[in-house]
């Protein structure tokens, strides 16, 4: 699983629907998961210090989990169907049970926002979904790593690995053992 934060609230340049941007922890991948406007309000809402003169539905929310004794542990974005992004809530209660709760991502990530709760997503969903943020920096690294292939041998690979202590010296036996 991967970390998300919330990057940011766009609009799609075609449809002008809002859409909430997940970035990844090395600021290179986004997913964009298109949202309406009420959503797009609740997120905005929750990335905000400031509090509302009157409670919205999931700062009601976040004080009923408290009231109960339930605790937001984390959300996790865990599938994409039929174009739609999964979510659960994994809460825990009082006693240590957990408890996950089916949630729309964007009620998910409202709730995530109030609660100071973690925002995970599935490697297999972020890597469905995601955009590159920065092409060149993604490019520079292919790049280099391509040099280091091209330059690499065998020889110093093993030197590599024993400086570090990953590995045994090679082996100069090459007698059968007995058996």
């Amino acid at each position: 699983m991967v970390e998300m934060s919330v990057a940011g609230i766009a609009l799609d340049a075609a449809s002008r629907s809002p859409i909430v941007l997940l970035r990844d922890p090395s600021g290179r991948r986004q997913v964009p998961i298109w949202i309406d406007q009420a959503q797009a309000q609740n997120i905005l809402a929750g990335l905000h210090i400031k509090e509302p003169p009157r409670p919205l539905s999931h700062d009601l929310m976040a004080t009923l989990m408290a009231l109960g004794g339930l605790e937001l542990n984390k959300v996790v974005i865990h599938a994409i169907e039929d174009s739609t992004f999964l979510a659960v809530l994994k809460l825990s209660d009082e006693d240590g049970e957990e408890h996950d709760i089916d949630c729309r991502p964007s009620d998910a990530i409202a709730l995530a926002l109030r609660t100071g709760s973690s925002l995970w997503m599935l490697e297999e969903v972020v890597a469905e979904a995601s955009i590159p943020v920065d092409a060149e920096a993604d490019a520079a690294d292919q790049s280099a790593f391509s040099r280091f292939v091209d330059e690499l041998s065998p020889a110093a690979l093993v030197s590599h690995l024993n400086k570090r202590g990953d590995t045994d010296e090679p082996s100069t036996d090459t007698k059968t053992p007995p058996g």
